[in-house]
């Protein structure tokens, strides 16, 4: 069994995974002033609350976006697994093809999402990452990743709303009933939750013009099941996509 960790700006998803299936997965919050020692008494509580014996481990991997705590989660993976995480870049045992102008500034989560959805989907493929930012990769026929598109993600669009705009309130992110809202909290919802749907219906049939051809539509990300069935287009909400990514770059890693 492997500690799978991917560290996002607002969160810090992780995953205990055996034999390719993913038994457990955690979510606590990115701190970047947090040390190593707190970082290993919060994860060893988690595992021990859902009585998963910590020896059973054989090793971990990390993906992270925010470079500060990656030094604080590897002492923490020392101190609790007693062992040392391999840590994803793009110079890791990847396999894909990154078709960009400069390669080694691509994402290492956009990277652990390509791998796990060119193992499940058919090329090419649109993958949306719902977010702290809302990211788009594009695998194309060939299964190169072709490139990318990033905006704002959707509690961004809100926070932004809510503080710069005096009368409009602070709400919670769920789908509303309508897309018509009849009061200012639905009305926000509506262009936010309901826009973000529409904007991925208007980003799939843009992108699938430019490769020539319809493609497979993954969601992932906190937000995609709230999303994901909005949209128009068929479009597969894959939550542990990230995590089955960082199962399969640990074996291939261990390959290397």
């Amino acid at each position: 069994m492997i500690f799978a960790l991917d560290v996002g700006n607002t969160n810090i998803v992780f995953g205990c995974i055996d034999d390719g299936r993913i038994l457990f997965e955690g979510r606590l919050e990115t701190d970047r002033d947090r040390t190593e020692m707190e970082y290993a008494a919060v994860i060893k509580s988690i595992l021990d609350i859902q009585k998963i014996d910590t020896s059973a481990f054989t090793g971990a991997i990390i993906s992270s976006v925010v470079p500060p705590v990656n030094t604080a989660l590897t002492r923490a993976v020392r101190m609790i697994f007693g062992c040392e995480p391999h840590i994803i870049d793009v110079n890791s045992n990847h396999g894909l093809i990154i078709d960009i102008d400069r390669p080694e500034t691509l994402g290492h989560d956009l990277i652990v999402a390509s791998v796990a959805a060119l193992a499940e989907y058919k090329p090419p493929i649109i993958i949306f990452d719902l977010g702290t930012a809302t990211t788009i990769s594009v695998i194309d026929h060939n299964s190169h990743y072709a490139g990318s598109v990033i905006t704002t993600g959707l509690k961004l669009s809100q926070q932004a709303l809510s503080a710069n705009a005096s009368q409009l309130p602070g709400i919670s992110l769920d789908a509303p009933e309508a897309v018509i809202g009849k009061n200012t909290q639905d009305a926000m919802k509506s262009g936010l939750i309901i826009g973000c749907a529409a904007m991925m219906d208007g980003m799939i049939d843009r992108i699938e013009r430019e490769l020539g051809s319809s493609a497979s539509v993954v969601t992932t990300g906190g937000f995609a099941p709230v999303v994901t069935g909005l949209c128009m287009h068929k479009a597969v909400c894959d939550k542990e996509l990230i995590l089955k990514g960082l199962w399969i770059l640990y074996n291939r890693q261990c390959k290397k």
